[in-house]
């Protein structure tokens, strides 16, 4: 079976975010940490080389062989944007992506925003919460 490369790792999530070049990106990602720790009740982890993700569920894909362990919700401060990883993806959050302000997705679970004063965070927030429940529901 072929496995994920972004794996757990026993880095320092502090120290990845102090070495984050842009100043604007390490204060929306150090205030980003503790929104998600105090929203899902997860301490940070960081994953591969640049993903601060929290909690864990496995990982089976339905199209390949590919399988393992991935963060229940993440973020990653990428050079273009914030990425914000809601792996229950979008499809029943329509509501809340109308009312989060300024952001960009994928068709899959990433939510894109370049800074966090673009967006409103008791939005972001109910939106790690429904994520992370539904995928403790369904994964965990």
């Amino acid at each position: 079976m072929a496995e994920l490369k972004t794996k757990r790792t026993k880095a320092s999530v502090d120290k990845y975010l102090l070495s984050v070049e842009d100043e604007g990106k390490r204060k929306d990602s150090q205030q980003l940490l503790k929104i998600f720790e105090e929203v899902t009740g997860e301490k940070a982890c960081l994953w591969g080389d640049g993903m601060i993700g929290f909690g864990s569920y496995h990982y089976k894909s339905e199209r390949s062989t590919q399988e393992g362990d991935w963060p229940l919700t993440a973020f990653a401060p990428r050079k273009q944007n914030i990425t914000i990883y809601i792996m229950s993806g979008f499809g029943d959050n329509q509501d809340l992506l109308g009312k989060i302000g300024k952001h960009k997705i994928s068709k899959g679970s990433c939510l894109y925003v370049k800074k966090l004063s673009d967006i409103e965070i008791p939005v972001l927030k109910k939106l790690i919460k429904k994520s992370v429940a539904f995928m403790r529901k369904n994964y965990t």
